[in-house]
């Protein structure tokens, strides 16, 4: 059924409940903006509403029993890295960081796919136009930012760009180098490029307090969530 947004007019649909991919005990269900034109100038307003995009699709969780999902974002100027992420910096001193557009050449996919056979079964994978969708083509301003050890493509951060904000859209890694903790030093990175930009925020997507996965998020301060009535503390 199409819904409209009680103060974007836009139309809204639901998908299918389906199986969560972060609790098993849960059931999702996805909304869905559909945004033909002009997404760049109210997608900043709707990562404010709980929204996300994935490729060109944005979608916020509308789950039948649960409201775990909750965006999570970080004040850039105020933060300070703590003792483990001081350790993990220290870990990648080594690791030449850079920022540009967004990449699909064979290195980019080699290590995507290496990334998802080992951390994700696969599962979520596709085929190399499914990654090019995904991870290539953007409706809003996005650039990359590339990790190297000696030259090799270790990581990879996918990131939108605002005026105010810096999203953290997907990253991927080499698993041979789980041991440096890439995920935690690219949110390290990412916030420095928040401060190198002088923007407020940077929005890491969404935190679920029962997700072991998304533990590393709120280790991130000081933090805000969006809470229930559409404020942010």
């Amino acid at each position: 059924m199409i819904e409209y947004h009680e103060s974007i007019a836009i139309p809204l649909l639901r998908g299918p409940v389906q199986a969560c991919p972060y609790l098993p005990e849960q059931r999702a269900r996805m909304q869905y903006a559909l945004v033909a034109d002009g997404l760049p100038r109210v997608y900043r307003r709707l990562m404010d509403e709980r929204f996300r995009r994935s490729g060109d699709v944005v979608y916020r969780p509308m789950c039948p029993a649960c409201s775990a999902c909750v965006p999570i974002r970080v004040r850039a100027a105020e933060f300070r890295a703590s003792r483990s992420q001081r350790r993990v910096q220290r870990r990648n001193r080594d690791v030449e960081v850079s920022a540009g557009p967004l990449g699909t050449d064979d290195e980019h996919y080699d290590l995507y796919a290496r990334y998802q056979l080992t951390i994700h079964d696969g599962q979520m994978l596709g085929s190399r136009a499914d990654f090019e969708h995904f991870l290539g083509r953007s409706p809003v301003e996005s650039f990359e930012m590339t990790y190297r050890v000696s030259g090799r493509l270790v990581g990879v951060g996918v990131i939108d760009a605002f005026d105010d904000a810096l999203s953290s859209v997907y990253f991927y890694y080499d698993p041979s180098e789980a041991r440096r903790s890439l995920g935690v030093f690219s949110g390290l990175c990412e916030i420095d490029e928040c401060r190198r930009r002088g923007l407020a925020y940077w929005y890491v997507g969404y935190h679920i307090a029962s997700c072991r996965k998304m533990e590393y998020k709120a280790q991130f301060r000081p933090h805000e969530l969006l809470e229930p009535d559409g404020v942010w503390r």
